[in-house]
């Protein structure tokens, strides 16, 4: 516990109260006590190797400080970045006091680095951060990752952020704070590169005041926010390559749910667990276009054809548009998504450069459509890692494998079921014999618990098809994974 200022100050009663120092160099973990091991051969060292740093540190005998230059020693210190480690490396000499104070740029606290952490109070917690980060001059990395927490008050989160905002870089903040604390207006607005909130709410931005000219990625997750101050927040980020946005809660201004967002520097979205009518991002730049758990009736993409990468996962949207330039695509990935595969086709087929398509767990939304292989070798012939997965009907081999075009340059080839059945070996052959380059072969398949006896033949017939169809590809790299 911390009983506050001592004879020795507040850094002494710190480490004296709440860390214990070993006094002599003893080969014993300083994570979980065991004298059996070092804490870089421990288990719960999540960063292995900076817990040897420490026992270096620990023995100044093995390690002479004095030769070392103080911002070296900072630069260390900031490479350890967790809190807790800091305060014990510090606490073992005056150059690394020093070079916390002046030198240390990056500090986390993290719940998962030190169970101390759960068995705080929070107003105990909340006074070894204030201690911690008031010890340090330069901060440009700070993180205050606390899932154990119910929530700060707001004085010591202001105080935090009062005090570093003049060097401050990069912000990851996670914690509840009461009363709400309008976080923007608090940090640093000349420096900030990267700014991560969860569970905290954004009211009022004012864009003309809350300038960001160095912002650069905004991550918000379970956040608070109206549309209106989401499209403000970005227009005061002028510089801003980088936006996601995990489970928000977007308050809506009339009964429509509605969200345009503008940004003609944006580069890469991904946007999880939205639900609106209409989503219309107008992005002239945007290269990575992630929609992951998401319910839309509609999303637009308005752009100048730089997109790159398209990522649709269990996602219901009645219309999706990502615009008529889709040459530049490289990356086509959708898992758990009912398609209309002509209308799909039509918006990626002029994607020439594409490299990777994926489509998982996929449902048609007409029985008859089947995916085309012919089609898919025409008009992309730089393709090099086909993935496919869904429910085959018997008696028919889908994907177009009557057809003769050759797939040349596929050389990951990714095949799987959701219910296995005879006709997926067949499957499997007919692609193999398309993929005349192919390399690599990985077979997914769901394999129930409980087994019915036809089950257990068909998985019997289908191990035994692809041994015998194995031999005539000896040069093939085949594996499984089964769930």
């Amino acid at each position: 516990m911390v009983r506050g200022r001592g004879q020795g100050g507040p850094r002494e009663a710190l480490v004296d109260e709440v860390v214990s120092t070993p006094t002599k160099s003893v080969p014993k973990c300083y994570r979980c006590g065991d004298p059996n091991h070092l804490a870089n051969e421990c288990r719960k060292a999540g960063r292995p190797g900076k817990a040897l740093l420490i026992e270096l540190s620990l023995s100044c005998c093995l390690l002479d400080m004095e030769y070392l230059p103080v911002e070296v020693v900072g630069n260390i210190l900031s490479r350890l970045c967790a809190a807790r480690d800091v305060v014990i490396a510090s606490a073992t000499c005056r150059k690394w006091r020093e070079a916390a104070k002046n030198h240390l740029h990056s500090l986390s606290f993290n719940s998962t680095d030190w169970p101390v952490y759960r068995d705080l109070t929070t107003s105990r917690l909340e006074i070894l951060i204030t201690q911690t980060i008031f010890q340090t001059t330069g901060l440009q990395y700070l993180a205050i990752v606390m899932d154990d927490v119910d929530e700060f008050s707001a004085a010591p989160v202001i105080a935090w952020l009062m005090y570093t905002r003049e060097t401050l870089r990069h912000l990851l903040y996670n914690v509840r704070t009461a009363p709400n604390v309008n976080i923007l207006e608090k940090c640093g607005r000349q420096k900030l590169e990267t700014l991560a909130l969860a569970h905290n709410s954004i009211t009022g931005v004012e864009p003309s005041y809350q300038k960001f000219p160095c912002l650069k990625s905004v991550t918000l997750s379970y956040v608070s926010i109206s549309a209106l101050d989401l499209s403000l927040l970005l227009s005061a980020c002028p510089k801003i390559e980088a936006l996601a946005l995990v489970n928000p809660e977007i308050q809506m201004s009339d009964a429509q749910a509605t969200m345009e967002l503008t940004s003609p520097s944006l580069k890469s979205i991904y946007v999880e667990a939205i639900s609106l009518d209409k989503f219309i991002l107008e992005a002239d730049s945007l290269k990575s276009l992630q929609l992951k758990d998401c319910t839309l009736e509609l999303f637009e993409l308005i752009g100048k054809g730089t997109l790159k990468h398209l990522r649709i996962d269990d996602v219901s949207v009645i219309h999706l548009d990502i615009g008529e330039s889709t040459e530049n695509l490289e990356v086509v990935d959708v898992s758990n998504f009912t398609i209309m595969w002509p209308k799909f086709y039509h918006m990626i087929s002029r994607s020439s450069r594409l490299r990777r398509l994926r489509l998982w767990s996929v449902v048609f939304d007409d029985e008859d459509e089947i995916v085309d292989l012919e089609t898919i070798a025409v008009c992309f012939p730089q393709l090099s890692h086909l993935s496919l997965s869904y429910d085959l009907r018997e008696g028919f081999l889908p994907y177009g494998l009557q057809e003769s075009s050759p797939l040349e340059n596929v050389v990951v080839l990714e095949l799987g079921w959701t219910v296995i059945s005879d006709t997926f070996s067949h499957w499997v052959a007919g692609l193999l014999e398309r993929c005349s380059n192919i390399k690599k072969l990985v077979i997914h398949g769901v394999v129930s618990e409980a087994k019915t006896h036809e089950e257990c033949y068909m998985l019997a017939n289908f191990t035994t098809s692809i041994v015998k169809l194995m031999r005539k590809y000896m040069h093939v790299d085949v594996q499984f994974v089964y769930e």
